[in-house]
């Protein structure tokens, strides 16, 4: 399926043949607090006809910022599908490709990160992008990603050094750390900002007017990709 993502071409079907949708959102840690914030984002940008379920795991990492908490988290993500087998679509609300080809394997949907969607999303539209993510651990995984959706040469992945816990948060030092980020990306020649973490859910519009840069939010845009996906033929 990754291997179909890339040149896609859309073929609009009729309006009346599109169905209703439902969408599980997973947020792979067990973190409440970015739960709820991913839900107030999925809800706000889905269009009728799509209903999202939002959910994250009952054990695990409360955050996943090191490659010890994304193996803890796989098997958890996986359970979670295997007991809900019957949605349209699978979206993983985190800035990782945790447990995607697995996941892949388990259900004929669309299932995607909000990784792989921002990141193509900002490459369709911008020749240089950055990602901005939460800590310094999660920057060689965020860069391997880039890497292998081949935008290695196009995108720059920075950390503001903040957990996902306290950037969610939002409190002042979090908000002073995503500024000098995002001042950083900007003066680097960065045309666009990927927005890195789950943390970030919902925070796009306010983003960009504050920054006057585009944002990208992979939530948003790994939702309208299901979307699309169930709604209309995608070819190679």
């Amino acid at each position: 399926m990754a291997a179909r993502q890339a040149g896609w071409t859309l073929m609009p079907v009729p309006v009346a043949a599109m169905t209703e949708r439902t969408l599980l959102v997973i947020n792979p840690n067990t973190n409440s607090g970015v739960t709820g914030r991913v839900r107030v984002s999925v809800e706000a940008c889905a269009a009728p006809g799509t209903q999202v379920v939002v959910v994250n795991p009952e054990r695990g990492p409360v955050a996943i910022e090191t490659p010890e908490h994304r193996a803890m988290a796989v098997p958890n993500v996986l359970d979670l599908i295997a007991r809900a087998p019957d949605h349209d679509g699978y979206v993983l609300a985190c800035f990782d490709d945790i447990a995607i080809a697995e996941a892949r394997a388990l259900v004929p949907v669309p299932v995607i990160s909000m990784a792989e969607a921002g990141i193509r999303a900002a490459a369709a539209a911008h020749d240089r992008f950055d990602v901005v993510t939460t800590v310094e651990a999660a920057v060689p995984t965020i860069a391997a990603l880039v890497a292998s959706y081949g935008m290695a040469n196009r995108c720059t992945v920075r950390a503001t050094g903040i957990g996902v816990s306290e950037t969610a948060e939002a409190g002042p030092k979090a908000e002073a750390a995503l500024a000098r980020t995002i001042s950083a990306s900007r003066a680097a020649g960065a045309g666009a900002i990927v927005l890195g973490s789950g943390a970030y859910a919902g925070r796009r519009p306010a983003l960009s007017r504050a920054f006057g840069l585009p944002f990208i939010d992979g939530l948003e845009a790994a939702i309208a990709y299901c979307e699309a996906r169930t709604g209309a033929l995608w070819q190679a």
